[in-house]
């Protein structure tokens, strides 16, 4: 970011929502002192996931507008390099902010961690597939055992031809880091030369004790995998979160390079603990507007169908009065309404209504 750039009126925002995917990504602030990172060596970020982008966001040509105060919280938290958690009702696009970010500064795949109530933090750091481990060690085992009851027939083996103990000296034990593989917050704090985005899903479904066992990997971008601190290898290469992708991890140890944004998303089910809110910026997402509303259906369908504005005027009026609805709905009525030979009258009208019924009754 040039000098010229940070001293414009908002030359220190970087992230504007226009959810456009640059030519060139842009450049990120500097982060703060107390927030800098010396994970290494750097590795290039993933290339972006364009389909699941589209699925979240649509093919890019036209997308809503945040409001200038939710665009300012997004710009801080890149800035001071703090975690954002976000509150509101389900299906307001709590969770589409993370691919908003990722498309529109070029920052690859988004990484999701899905929370339920058996979520636990290593879930989010890695997983150890010591079953598979120790089949893996049983069956090298067997074959050396195969190996050596040959050893005494193949005593004298022919000029050219391998013997069973050369062959048996070139097959090597299991490898630990083959049976480790690192999970969407574990990948996320690789040392990687612009910041990965980590979308962790409904926290408020977690655990109680989940917020604060987070705390010290947030705060200080760094863990360990107790597994490979003990093994006698220095450098393990282990699987990550990232389809067909793997990591150099030295001495068991993974610190970050530069801090993920890390996209918290809460439907205000519980309260969290002051300390894990202290270390996050609160951004609260509203019920879309009409004008957002309409804009989101024509950024997913390409075009805005005849009879959208109406479909638009009769959900706001249900989210105003009180029920509980999602973008999800609307979508999905807008496009039947459009399929061909759809009628929405008579009993069109009634599958319109289960379409867009209240999801708080149940039913």
């Amino acid at each position: 970011m040039t000098a010229q750039e940070q001293t414009a009126p908002d030359g220190w925002r970087v992230f504007h929502g226009t959810g456009s995917a640059p030519a060139t990504p842009p450049d990120l602030p500097q982060p703060p002192p107390w927030r800098r990172f010396r994970g290494g060596p750097a590795r290039p970020v993933p290339s972006a996931d364009a389909e699941a982008a589209s699925r979240r966001l649509g093919p890019g040509h036209i997308t809503p507008q945040l409001g200038s105060e939710e665009i300012d919280v997004v710009n801080a938290a890149l800035l001071l390099r703090r975690p954002l958690l976000i509150t509101g009702p389900p299906g307001v696009g709590k969770s589409t902010l993370a691919y908003l970010i990722s498309r529109e500064l070029g920052l690859g795949r988004v990484l999701e961690w899905n929370i339920v109530s058996r979520t636990a933090l290593r879930d989010g750091l890695y997983a150890h597939d010591a079953m598979g481990r120790a089949q893996a060690i049983a069956a090298w085992r067997a074959g050396l055992g195969q190996a050596s009851a040959l050893e005494p027939a193949e005593a004298a083996p022919a000029e050219g031809v391998n013997s069973a103990l050369s062959s048996r000296d070139r097959q090597l034990p299991p490898v630990l880091g083959d049976f480790i593989t690192l999970g969407p917050l574990g990948t996320a704090l690789l040392p990687y030369d612009r910041p990965r985005v980590l979308l962790v899903d409904e926290l408020d479904k977690s655990d109680i004790d989940l917020p604060n066992d987070l705390l010290h990997v947030l705060e200080n971008g760094s863990y360990e995998v107790p597994e490979l601190v003990r093994d006698a290898a220095d450098t393990a290469r282990v699987h990550t979160s990232d389809p067909g992708e793997h990591a150099e991890v030295r001495d068991g140890r993974v610190e970050c390079r530069e801090f993920p944004v890390v996209v918290i998303t809460s439907n205000g089910e519980r309260e969290f603990p002051a300390a894990f809110r202290r270390r996050c910026l609160p951004l609260e997402m509203r019920t879309p507007t009409r004008e957002q509303l309409l804009a989101m259906v024509e950024g997913h369908l390409g075009v805005r169908p005849e009879g959208t504005e109406d479909l638009v005027d009769v959900f706001v009026q249900r989210v105003q009065s009180g029920g509980t609805h999602s973008l999800d709905q609307l979508l999905n009525a807008v496009q039947m309404t459009t399929a061909g030979g759809f009628q929405a009258d008579g009993d069109g009208r009634k599958l319109v209504e289960m379409l867009l019924r209240d999801l708080a009754k149940g039913r």
